[in-house]
């Protein structure tokens, strides 16, 4: 009710600005206490997955706070994990602004922020000032500048500094905001870089003496058999789980709308039936070995619904929150406690 009188007044400012402020509007709630009630009481239903007990099954996907700077508010919320970042080594600005559009026609968004952040040793000096204990994923990248065969040094970079923080740490291979990251989904590539990130995982585990799962975001732009590709990819080197998907950047259900011929990544409605369409291939081609998180288009219960019955055992929210508000998290929880 709330968000619905709020909405008409944030989508006149531009996007990026309403982003910022309504974190801001997040944190002021969090510190008054009052940040809990702005969304439903859930009961706990706890899934375990990748190792972890999830409080239940709906997550923030990674995007929402790149810098892990509103944690404890946004974990208020009633969330069952928190995603940050994307984040990498560097700090650096991400492309020029404009960079965020709206779509209300169909309740989409198109973006193409690329990964701008404050880099990593911010990232991790955030967090530990945060008083949140619940589970944290954070995602990384590389900078703009790396060039692409040197982009497992970035990766080991990141996730060197995230390990003693982050409950699961995602590889972020999909955005199609920074120049040829997507060509590290392909077979050659994705082998090379997973067998890097393993080995340094393992490296990483015996000197903590804890294991921090490993994941990684693909693309909705991938075919039957770059699905089948990814998947061998994935079992080959026992990677934790997989993150499907990020933006497209097809323009399916946004043409001829205003900002629908916007560069950058689509998300939301029309995202959706793509972005289950690549759960449900992923789960054909792994079976029950590797654990998937369901994320694009999600802007009604019966939508996590949908990404549970085609594989996923966990869903991230974004943009259904931007469109739908803060009450989706509540109700994705129950109907995915019931579909479970």
């Amino acid at each position: 009710m709330l968000y619905s009188l709020l909405r008409p007044l944030l989508f006149r400012l531009d996007a990026e600005q309403a982003h910022r402020w309504t974190l801001s509007l997040l944190d002021a709630a969090h510190g008054l206490g009052v940040a809990p009630f702005l969304t439903s009481k859930l009961a706990p239903a706890h899934v375990e997955v990748m190792g972890l007990n999830f409080p239940n099954a709906v997550g923030l996907a990674a995007g929402l706070d790149k810098n892990g700077e509103h944690v404890d508010a946004l974990a208020s919320l009633g969330f069952g994990f928190i995603e940050v970042g994307t984040v990498t080594p560097r700090p650096q600005p991400g492309n020029p602004r404009p960079r965020l559009f709206r779509i209300p026609q169909a309740s989409a968004l198109i973006n193409r922020m690329g990964f701008n952040n404050l880099g990593i040793d911010r990232l991790v000096h955030n967090l530990s000032r945060a008083r949140y204990r619940g589970i944290l994923g954070i995602n990384i990248g590389k900078n703009f500048d790396t060039p692409i065969d040197r982009a497992a040094a970035d990766y080991v970079t990141c996730m060197r500094k995230a390990y003693p923080v982050a409950s699961y740490i995602c590889v972020n291979v999909s955005s199609p905001n920074t120049p040829d990251l997507r060509q590290l989904q392909s077979a050659d590539e994705l082998q090379r870089l997973l067998a890097t990130l393993k080995a340094e995982q393992a490296v990483l585990s015996r000197a903590a003496g804890r294991y921090v799962p490993l994941t990684v975001k693909i693309a909705p732009d991938v075919s039957g058999q770059q699905i089948e590709s990814i998947a061998r990819s994935l079992l080959d080197h026992g990677v934790d789980g997989v993150i499907a998907t990020n933006t497209t950047v097809a323009r399916t259900g946004v043409e001829g709308l205003p900002h629908g011929d916007e560069l950058g990544g689509l998300s939301g409605a029309p995202l959706r039936e793509r972005s289950t369409a690549v759960v449900r291939g992923l789960r054909s081609a792994l079976g029950k070995r590797i654990p998937i998180i369901g994320v694009g288009g999600i802007l009604h219960p019966e939508h996590a619904v949908e990404k549970i019955a085609a594989g996923a055992s966990l869903i991230q929210l974004y943009s259904g929150l931007i469109y739908n508000g803060l009450g989706l998290i509540a109700e994705c929880a129950r109907c995915s406690r019931r579909s479970a």
